[in-house]
């Protein structure tokens, strides 16, 4: 990667600070993570909930940086260009951009938001440009891709120095497209701000993060910062499932201000719309996708309604790119989606065994109601609550899980910080005024086994809440833990025992 550089006194202008020191040195990158300063890096000082950057302030000068960004005034005797903002998160955002040479200017950048749907959203864009044959990038809560070069992701939205890199990696690759999650949380931290989106999309907006944002209201504020211009740009077009009431309301802001906006819609009279659907375990998603560029017979191998949404998302992107039905029909017929999204753990018995990422009542009502679609059994569902995190979510999971189960058992994700029977006795309140058919098994291993035990002919067994991650967390520790996994090895002990 050829790294671009940039005079520091112009990326204090750039970025509306207060600079003082040596108005020639250069900033050859940016970062807040004082382990990744190198010589020419500008520090970003950041005055976090738990950490202090100002802290590590002495131990970048020592290793080479360029310079320093913070809300606070320059020190007396501080040696070296020191750059005041009113905030720093902003500030990190736009110079990561600078310094990195505006990378998102030389993209087809396509952001995506909401509760749900995000993660295999993205996965379809990424599919639709790799049709189109323009090497795309992306950035998912699972992986972070430029063409077939992978790794692991560190979260949903990477901070925007990490981002801004990225992107400039993307186009030095010679990607024409990027693809990414814009999280509420990122959003509302100005993680985003500063990139020029060509399309935002907007999934849906149901309960999640309140523990963050507080009210809906709110975190609908959030996901709209992605829309309106408060990052820097006003998308040429945005994408809105008005199935969703806060997608219509968005859309109805939108379309008063002036701006694009293609409507997706399977109730609703969209632009975009996906009718006729079809849907089967073993086939996926049949159904009828109507574009203003002409209607075609889709025939997915993602399984579900929720996925249909998600397609119709997608179309919207591909056809403000230019993309034609032929790449729209072949992409999406080609794409299997995001792990652990709706994932068949494969094996020769009479019963489905599932493993899905949902982790609000919404997600799991649309995973547990695609089951009931696919099945004349029963369903079975293990799921629990992520610990430290939003705690008004878990009655209603527990209400979903209760109505829409034959047996619900309730069990661990990610405890965290929290007791594990405290988190499970407040989702236990939410099963319990549904039905009585449910159980409590902590151990999650425990309980995946528990549920494939009851399995009989014709059942699905549901595995919500983790997806596609392979780790759980208990206290501060991080241990090694895969659905699938646990999955496939009780699957194995009830072959062998058969």
């Amino acid at each position: 990667m050829t790294q671009p550089t940039i005079i520091i006194k112009a990326l204090a202008d750039t970025i509306s600070a207060d600079f003082s020191g040596d108005p020639t040195a250069l900033a050859t990158d940016v970062t807040h993570d004082s382990r990744q300063v190198r010589e020419g890096t500008v520090f970003v000082a950041i005055k976090g909930s738990t950490v202090d950057g100002h802290r590590f302030i002495d131990d970048v000068m020592r290793r080479g940086a360029s310079g320093i960004i913070s809300e606070q005034p320059r020190p007396d005797g501080f040696q070296g260009s020191w750059l005041r903002v009113e905030n720093a998160r902003k500030a990190l955002a736009m110079a990561a951009a600078a310094v990195n040479g505006n990378p998102s200017h030389d993209l087809h950048l396509v952001g995506i938001t909401g509760t749900n749907g995000k993660t295999t959203t993205t996965y379809l864009c990424f599919a639709l440009a790799e049709a189109a044959g323009q090497f795309p990038a992306m950035l998912t809560t699972v992986e972070y891709r430029i063409g077939e070069t992978s790794h692991e992701a560190v979260r949903t939205t990477p901070e925007a120095s990490d981002t801004n890199r990225f992107l400039r990696q993307a186009v030095e690759a010679g990607s024409k497209v990027a693809v990414m999650e814009a999280s509420s949380q990122a959003i509302d931290l100005h993680r985003c701000d500063g990139l020029r989106f060509e399309v935002a999309v907007f999934t849906n907006l149901t309960q999640d993060h309140l523990d963050y944002h507080g009210t809906m209201e709110r975190y609908f504020e959030a996901k709209q910062k992605l829309f309106d211009g408060s990052l820097g740009s006003v998308p040429a077009a945005s994408v809105i499932n008005i199935d969703d009431e806060w997608g219509r309301k968005l859309a109805q802001l939108l379309r008063a201000a002036g701006q694009k906006t293609i409507t997706t819609g399977q109730d609703s009279d969209a632009d975009i719309t996906g009718t006729n659907i079809e849907v089967s375990l073993v086939h996926g998603t049949t159904f009828d996708l109507n574009t203003p560029i002409g209607a075609a017979r889709i025939n997915s191998p993602l399984v579900g309604k929720p996925h249909v949404y998600n397609m119709l998302s997608a179309a919207g992107v591909a056809i403000e790119l230019g993309y034609d039905l032929g790449v729209i029909k072949s992409a999406f017929e080609k794409c299997i989606g995001a792990p652990g999204r709706f994932e068949r753990v494969p094996h020769d018995g009479d019963f489905a065994v599932i493993v899905d990422y949902a982790h609000t009542d919404d997600a799991l009502r649309n995973t547990l109601r695609t089951a009931k679609d696919l099945t004349d059994g029963r369903i079975i569902t293990v799921f629990g609550c992520g610990g430290d995190r939003d705690r008004s979510k878990r009655r209603p999971m527990g209400e979903v899980a209760g109505e829409f189960s034959d047996i619900a058992i309730i069990t661990s994700d990610n405890p965290r910080n929290e007791d594990p029977l405290k988190i499970i006795a407040s989702i236990e309140e939410g099963v319990r005024s549904k039905t009585d058919a449910y159980e409590v098994v902590s151990d999650r291993r425990e309980a995946i086994g528990r549920a494939i035990a009851l399995a009989e002919k014709g059942d699905v067994v549901i595995i919500a809440g983790k997806g596609h991650e392979n780790y759980q967390i208990i206290g501060g520790d991080k241990f090694h833990f895969d659905d699938r996994e646990a999955a496939a090895e009780s699957l194995a002990r009830r072959s062998e025992a058969v």
